[in-house]
């Protein structure tokens, strides 16, 4: 039997539910910026816990960035813009979920990959 681990001030002992929950301590949650999903990690005999981040969330804001930068937008414009163009990030996909829920049931037009995104060039 292991002994007994030391809590120090950044740890908080947590009681665990008959069904395996337990609550992550506010001051955690705020610190580390939890949202509705965390990333569970096995590894050392130890379980990680850390927040979920978007997928491509940085992939999409990178190429936003760049694109606004070689538009010659700095500064506080920079800013203001970025915001703006990643404000429309989300509902542009969700159309494209939409169409392509469309299209799987028959209903309405499609486009093939090379339409939406070009023919790859080598």
């Amino acid at each position: 039997m292991m002994p007994s681990a030391v809590i120090t001030p950044e740890q908080k002992k947590v009681t665990i539910s008959s069904k395996r929950q337990f609550t992550i301590p506010q001051k955690f949650f705020t610190k580390l910026g939890f949202g509705r999903e965390a990333i569970c990690t096995l590894g050392n005999g130890m379980l990680i816990i850390e927040p979920a981040k978007p997928e491509g969330s940085g992939a999409f804001a990178e190429q936003i960035l760049s694109d606004l930068i070689s538009e010659g937008y700095s500064g506080k414009e920079l800013l203001s813009e970025f915001k703006s163009r990643q404000s429309k990030v989300r509902p542009a996909v969700e159309a494209m979920l939409q169409s392509a829920r469309e299209a799987a049931h028959g209903i309405g037009d499609y486009a093939s990959y090379d339409e939406v995104f070009g023919e790859e060039t080598q």
